[in-house]
């Protein structure tokens, strides 16, 4: 059946007002309500300047995660960037990092909902408050309240009245005395204080993660993500300003409830209540988003294959990803009932994220340099600015860290450790990301431009099966009028040899070769057909077939297999699989059973490849007299109660992909197999044909297979022609292939 999400689109219905107030939602939170005895304990008065900081460094990152999520907008936000740019490895690094800090940072919040509650009663034990809130947000997040999202506003409205009355009386009961001496600690505290108070800047990214919902998102998302980093910027500053101004800093310090204690002093006891409703509600309303963003994490992580899968199951009743909730909510459960302190809490989720925006500046390098030919941000970060907002803002995000207490290090640093022994053991094995660093050092060439010549290379080694070859090639190549194919002849010699002994001394080997390309020249020449040939010496057959690709800038290689595969150290072949590997033009492998086309068939699924198969089935019979081509599908039955036809279904699949490719329907016949085993069915129903096309079931190579079980399964059994394909593929250079092309130029 086909994919039908690929006609699906996400609707475009956030403007700038509503994306900046998802912003401020997650921003206005429990850090300006916990976080003031903390910061006037570290730093005295000179605090606020602590959380100027965290708004600088905030901002800068806001700029870079703008460009990035105009240019990559998918779920996972700062974790999927690092990923795409940088690679699973550091992927990895960020992903855990990220997940880590969310579970530090909820354990902080619900420790400042159990401070707070003490306001009521205080003898009410702060850590079994916290657990008791936390197990209920927790439960809430496993059967998926659909409430919450509108209570969520409420509590943000709410929270905005309470700052701006407390701070619309406060300002007038400032004792400007307190203030001397303003940084009673140095700037030293004052920047390992900014390192503590980041847990307070951690939400603005939510709206990078909206991007593809946001109208206009190239002027629209940078704009509400400065102003949502600006707003609660200067709550946080004047609030801190009034706490320090009417309390001495001793007892702020003291205090469990700091802004309810600074309120009561000009608002008396209506004035504490109000600000411990404020705080509660902020609390609870933190911890739950950051409950959910550390779900979407774990989703992301999974859909990258660097986590299992397992973790994003989802609960048949509630529709929730049941089990990362459960695994996050046990670690946060852990480390309230642990007695981590809530200064630690707070600074390693900031250390943890600290990190991430670090990395993330420098994807937006990589990024920029490496430019992909899917990287098409709406915003970029101004010429002007460009490097410098990112440069500043990764160094500034490594400056915070180093003035972290040595303890807060190590347990930061344990993390990033988990990712990095994560990805070593488990995830290099699984994740599909390759980092894009290696073209960032060393930025490649891009894809030839439509109206260059199109060129096919073809490598030919065996004298029966490379006329064939030459004709397949010569039929592809047919449309682009001027075509040129390029016969390419590899004499391998070992490393023991020097290429040149290898001319002077494999006289035989060289007149055979020499055949080859004569044979070749007179087959292109009786078709018609434009045709130049290289012959090499080489230690290597795929290095220097890779090379040619590069150097006559190639838009299709036609490769021969002879249909074995081999299950240990390679699959189709040591050249083959190298080849195949490392290719970025389209590629037709090609299997010569011998046999004239005369009956072609083409196999439509969903794979990747299909409509580039029934390409490639179009071009066969236009430039073969008389040919006949058959797109076969086979479709899996259905339960008995179903209102789905497999029949009507198959012929849908094989009209939508002939429309794409532009066939008329008198041009093919259609035929759907209904049946349990497609593998089987597929094998038993190409017997009567003589060509075979296929599409590579998969878009990458992965360690199993390169183009997928049944497509080599075919190419394997089937006595027919068999042409296997596959599209263009970008294949990012490796960073040790990019510093070596670096010191090459």
């Amino acid at each position: 059946m086909a994919d039908s999400s690929a006609d699906q689109e996400l609707a475009r219905d956030l403007g700038f007002l509503e994306a900046y107030t998802i912003g401020v939602g997650t921003m206005i939170g429990a850090g300006i309500f916990v976080l003031p005895g903390i910061v006037a304990e570290n730093a005295g008065p000179a605090g606020m300047i602590s959380f100027l900081i965290g708004g600088f460094v905030s901002l800068l990152t806001a700029l870079s995660l703008s460009e990035l999520a105009t240019g990559m907008p998918k779920a996972g936000g700062s974790y999927y960037y690092v990923n795409r740019a940088m690679g699973g490895f550091f992927g990895s690094i960020v992903g855990w990092s990220m997940w880590g800090g969310l579970m530090f940072a909820t354990a902080f919040y619900m420790l400042g909902f159990g401070q707070y509650l003490t306001f009521f009663y205080g003898n009410i034990p702060v850590a079994g408050s916290a657990l008791v809130m936390a197990a209920a947000l927790i439960g809430i997040n496993y059967r998926g309240v659909k409430e919450v999202g509108a209570f969520q506003n409420i509590i943000v409205i709410l929270l905005i009245g309470c700052i701006l009355v407390f701070l619309s009386f406060g300002v007038f009961n400032i004792d400007w005395d307190v203030f001397r001496p303003f940084n009673p600690g140095g700037w030293g505290a004052v920047a390992a204080t900014a390192a503590t108070v980041y847990v307070s800047f951690v939400g603005f990214e939510v709206i990078a993660t909206s991007a593809e919902e946001i109208k206009n998102p190239g002027r629209n998302l940078p704009l509400s993500m400065i102003a949502s980093v600006l707003t609660p910027t200067l709550f946080y500053v004047l609030v801190m300003l009034v706490s320090t101004g009417v309390l001495p800093v001793s007892e702020l310090a003291e205090s469990y409830i700091p802004v309810a204690d600074v309120a009561s002093e000009y608002l008396g006891s209506i004035g504490a209540l109000m600000m411990v409703i404020g705080a509660v509600l902020a609390t609870v309303s933190s911890a739950n988003a950051s409950i959910l963003s550390a779900a979407r994490v774990n989703f992301a992580m999974g859909r990258d294959k660097i986590l299992s899968s397992w973790l994003n199951k989802i609960h048949s009743d509630y529709r929730t990803p049941f089990r990362a909730i459960l695994i996050t909510g046990a670690v946060i459960l852990g480390l309230i009932a642990f007695g981590v302190g809530l200064e630690t809490l707070a600074d390693v989720a900031s250390f943890s994220f600290l990190i991430t925006y670090m990395l993330v500046h420098v994807a937006v390098i990589v990024m920029r340099r490496a430019n992909p030919d899917d990287y098409n941000p709406d915003f970029r970060i101004p010429n002007w600015a460009y490097p410098i907002i990112p440069i500043i803002g990764a160094v500034s995000c490594l400056v915070i860290v180093t003035q972290m207490r040595p303890m807060v290090m190590v347990i930061g640093t344990g993390i990033i450790l988990v990712g990095v022994g994560w990805y070593l053991f488990y995830a290099i094995k699984h994740a599909e990301k390759s980092s894009l660093v290696g073209d960032a050092i060393a930025a490649r060439d891009k894809a030839p431009t439509p109206n260059e010549r199109y060129r096919i290379v073809i490598p030919i080694a065996n004298p029966k099966t490379e006329q064939y070859l030459i004709k397949v090639g010569g039929m592809i190549g047919a449309d682009f009028g001027d075509a040129e194919i390029v016969a390419v002849s590899v004499l391998e010699v070992p490393q023991q040899t020097s290429l040149e002994q290898g001319i002077q001394f494999e006289d035989e080997r060289i007149k055979r070769q020499q055949q080859l390309l004569d044979n070749a020249r007179e087959t292109a020449q009786n078709a018609g057909l434009g045709l130049r040939t290289r012959a090499l010496v080489s230690h290597s057959v795929s290095s220097s077939v890779l090379n040619i690709l590069k150097e006559e800038r190639a838009q299709h290689l036609v490769l021969g297999w002879s249909g074995k595969r081999k299950p240990y150290q390679h699959i189709l072949g040591s050249n083959i699989d190298n080849i195949v590997n490392n290719a970025e033009c389209e590629i037709s492998l090609v299997k010569a059973g011998n046999k004239p086309i005369k009956n072609i068939v083409v196999l439509v699924g969903t794979g990747p490849n299909t409509v580039l198969a029934v390409k490639r089935g179009q071009e066969l019979k236009k430039n073969t007299e008389n040919a006949q081509l058959t797109l076969l599908t086979v479709q899996k039955p259905v339960e008995n109660d179903s209102n789905i036809d497999p029949e009507q279904e198959g012929k849908g699949l094989i009209t939508s992909v002939a429309h794409q490719v532009g066939i008329d329907p008198e041009m093919f016949t259609p035929e759907v197999v209904i049946a349990d085993d497609i593998r089987e069915a597929l094998m038993q129903n190409i017997e009567n044909f003589d060509t075979v096309i296929i599409g590579a079931t998969r878009s990458t190579a992965v360690r199993q297979a390169l183009f997928g079980s049944i497509p080599e399964a075919i190419g394997e059994k089937s006595n027919a022609n068999v042409i296997i394909t596959r599209g263009r593929e970008y294949k990012p250079r490796t960073v040790t292939e990019g510093i070596i092309e670096r010191l090459s130029r």
